[in-house]
């Protein structure tokens, strides 16, 4: 609901307040989509001569053309009476004859109305005007209420398009003497004044809303003819009375509780009556609860309350059978048990998801090293490592390395032995800077091999 003209414009609500006779049928009320528009006539055959027009808040009446040619969302002037009204045309061409026919509108001499013009600049500026004027009439028109004492609430108030009447809707649960106030108004506002009572639906049809399941409502949107509702039609839906969950935004049952209730009302006609007692020679069970999606209702016996059976309606019916023909079955738990299906899983559990321990790991456990006697540390206080020679740290610990040194050194051949006695220089084209870290021990390797 809402066109591309109520967007925001520099944090200024912009809007075309149109109030519901917008011609883009974004935000209309009892929008009527015209199937037919584009559909072109038999030949020999002449277009409807009437038209269908909207004016605020979805009121909709039906004038002759004239012999204009007319299309949906033409701003046109109308006759009224006194002077000339200003409105929207919803429907045109054959739609409107069953629009007519759905009203039981009659074309007679007396009903007929004419479209005057296609509404001029002058026209609509004249009809913005009067239109700016409407909230600000009604405020003052419930403070004059108020002030007369009139037990009434003025729910809305609609300027004519030449802004020569003003028609105030009110609403009033008993019947109110409004003769003074119209001569208040009238020399309040210096227009011709119409006074029109409405019930609640009405008026919250008139004036919208958003209702408890979160959509708009019913009354201003679609629904055009309000059917009485009564509270049978929530105990028909198994629904608990409370009125503030079936009461709407009127005040009054809501409407919605009539959608359902023919399906319920056909679905409840195979079940049995609510205080049907099924006897049986374990004792006699009562209805405790209905399903009426499920077909099943639970019984109880009466010495034992608590614990609820349920049972299916065609099996109820034959329980119900056998007591009118004087049998009395065993119990109720024999005549029927409930299958408990059995589902298997269409899947395989390779990984172990169904496990509920799956993510309990085993920890695992530490294992500590053994602790040696002073003799086994080195001077910071750490083991020593022991080889195959021994400690390293004894003066014996690097027999078994010089060992595997001197046998590589033979199993290599001459060659490894000639290139380890050629001195060692340079080698051509890397310059590399040797510290004197490097120096030494490079000494201390020749020195262990001389040892």
């Amino acid at each position: 609901m809402g066109c591309s003209s109520c967007s925001n414009g520099g944090g200024i609500p912009k809007g075309c307040r149109n109030n519901g006779s917008c011609d883009l049928n974004g935000c209309n009320k009892l929008t009527v989509f015209d199937w037919l528009d584009n559909m072109e006539l038999p030949s020999g055959q002449t277009a409807f001569e009437w038209v269908e027009v909207r004016f605020k808040n979805g009121r909709k009446e039906f004038f002759h053309t004239n012999g204009l040619s007319l299309r949906t969302g033409d701003t046109v002037a109308v006759e009224a009476s006194p002077g000339h009204d200003i409105g929207v045309v919803s429907v045109t061409g054959e739609l409107v004859r069953l629009q007519m026919k759905k009203k039981g509108f009659k074309d007679r001499p007396e009903n007929t109305k004419k479209v005057y013009r296609i509404a001029s600049q002058r026209d609509i500026d004249k009809w913005i005007e009067v239109r700016d004027k409407e909230s600000e009439t009604m405020f003052r028109a419930r403070d004059i209420a108020k002030h007369l004492n009139l037990e009434m609430k003025i729910s809305d108030v609609e300027f004519q398009g030449d802004g020569s009447k003003a028609i105030f809707y009110y609403t009033a649960e008993d019947r109110v003497d409004f003769r003074q106030l119209i001569k208040d108004l009238a020399s309040a506002f210096s227009v011709r004044i119409e006074m029109r009572q409405i019930g609640a639906r009405q008026e919250a049809s008139r004036l919208g809303g958003i209702g408890s399941c979160g959509r708009e409502l019913c009354c201003s949107t679609w629904l055009t003819d309000f059917r009485t509702v009564n509270t049978s039609a929530a105990r028909y839906q198994q629904l608990s009375l409370n009125p503030t969950k079936l009461a709407g935004q009127c005040g009054k049952l809501k409407c919605c509780l009539n959608y359902e209730l023919d399906t319920y009302v056909e679905a409840l006609k195979e079940f049995p009556e609510p205080n049907s007692v099924l006897r049986t020679k374990k004792g006699k069970a009562f209805q405790q609860k209905m399903d009426i999606f499920k077909g099943t209702i639970w019984y109880a016996y009466a010495d034992d309350p608590v614990n609820w059976i349920p049972l299916p309606v065609k099996v109820i019916n034959e329980i119900i059978e056998m007591n009118n023909k004087g049998e009395e079955p065993a119990s109720l738990e024999e005549l029927y048990q409930e299958e408990v299906e059995i589902v298997e899983p269409t899947f395989d559990n390779a990984v172990g998801e169904d496990s509920l321990t799956r993510f309990d790991k085993p920890k695992r456990k530490k294992k500590r090293r053994k602790k040696g006697g002073p003799g086994n540390q080195g001077p910071d206080n750490r083991p020593n490592q022991k080889g195959p020679g021994g400690n390293r740290n004894q003066p014996g610990g690097d027999r078994g390395r010089r060992k595997k040194s001197g046998d590589r050194q033979s199993k290599e051949g001459p060659k490894a032995s000639e290139q380890g006695n050629k001195p060692q220089g340079k080698k051509p084209g890397r310059n590399r800077r040797r510290g004197p870290g490097r120096d030494n021990n490079q000494s201390n390797r020749g020195g262990e091999n001389n040892a």
